[in-house]
């Protein structure tokens, strides 16, 4: 039998929850796995991880719970209430929350959780399901100092890059930053590539200028093969990018931080997810200004 700090609770085993519950297991973690699809319960047993009824049933007994959701209402339905995973969590455990989701949904689990004696630790993690086997995951934290100096070892088994920011809700504003970051750059990206064309510049070409110049962050140094081979298969869907504008936008809002060009990429999303690309990768934003731009499929 494993020790208890070897054993984890995972709540949420999705396309980034259930590469980083494999890695957790390979690195010597018997992990307990719960999902409401079943699908990814059978997957992730024939992995080596053990699968739960329920994410109550799950969580107990466990002085370490991992949880990667969809949103808000998933982190609200998952975590409070009578029925909720805090309430059956043991005083004194730790529950490491992974999610993209707004600073009032992660501010009512921490409410729930200082009731319970329970160290809410918000851990979003920037990346993409594309890269969370490989370990190259980067994570912000905040919350209880304790606490996340005794799981630091298990963070560094799943992400590459470990950021503490402070006791509250720093870590959400860290990750809504960073995607801010993302959404604007897509755009950016979309109107460099359609100018660039107009101006008879080959495809490939322009991707590899783009690729070596100083504007060259890793985002765009990793999108330059999907886009020169055509590929926008989601490693993170329009949908999703949307989801997070609004919440960046409720952010900025609540804290009297005017979001101008988020507010305008919101409407860029928005019009994707009308025209149908809601699942299709946020890098569609490129394809949206070859249609104004009145551009068709590039020659290579």
């Amino acid at each position: 039998m494993s020790p208890p700090d070897k054993r984890i609770a995972f709540i949420g085993i999705g396309k980034i929850g259930l590469p980083i519950a494999v890695r957790l297991a390979k690195a010597g973690y018997a992990v307990t796995a719960f999902d409401r699809n079943a699908a990814r319960l059978d997957e992730a047993h024939a992995q080596g991880i053990a699968a739960s009824s329920s994410a109550v049933e799950a969580a107990r007994d466990h002085a370490v719970v991992i949880s990667s959701l969809p949103d808000d209402n998933a982190l609200r339905a998952a975590m409070l209430g009578s029925n909720g995973l805090i309430e059956g969590m043991a005083p004194n455990a730790i529950l490491i929350e992974t999610s993209t989701v707004g600073v009032d949904a992660s501010s009512a689990v921490a409410t729930a959780a200082s009731a319970r004696d329970v160290a809410y630790l918000r851990t979003p993690i920037s990346g993409n399901a594309s890269i969370a086997h490989t370990g190259e995951l980067t994570c912000f934290v905040s919350g209880p100092r304790d606490a996340y100096e005794r799981i630091t070892p298990l963070l560094a088994s799943f992400t590459r890059a470990q950021t503490y920011l402070g006791a509250a809700e720093e870590a959400r504003y860290a990750k809504l930053a960073v995607n801010l970051m993302i959404a604007t750059t897509a755009a950016m990206m979309a109107e460099s590539l359609a100018l660039a064309r107009k101006g008879g510049i080959a495809w490939a070409d322009i991707l590899k200028v783009l690729h070596d110049s100083a504007i060259a962050s890793p985002m765009v140094k990793y999108k330059t093969a999907p886009l020169l081979a055509r590929d926008f298969a989601p490693t993170f869907s329009c949908a999703q990018m949307a989801k997070d504008l609004d919440l960046i936008l409720g952010a900025g809002h609540a804290v009297g931080v005017p979001l101008q060009l988020a507010a305008q990429v919101r409407e860029t999303y928005g019009a994707l997810v009308a025209q149908g690309d809601a699942d299709t990768d946020f890098l569609a934003t490129v394809r949206h200004l070859e249609r104004l731009s009145g551009l068709g499929e590039p020659s290579f």
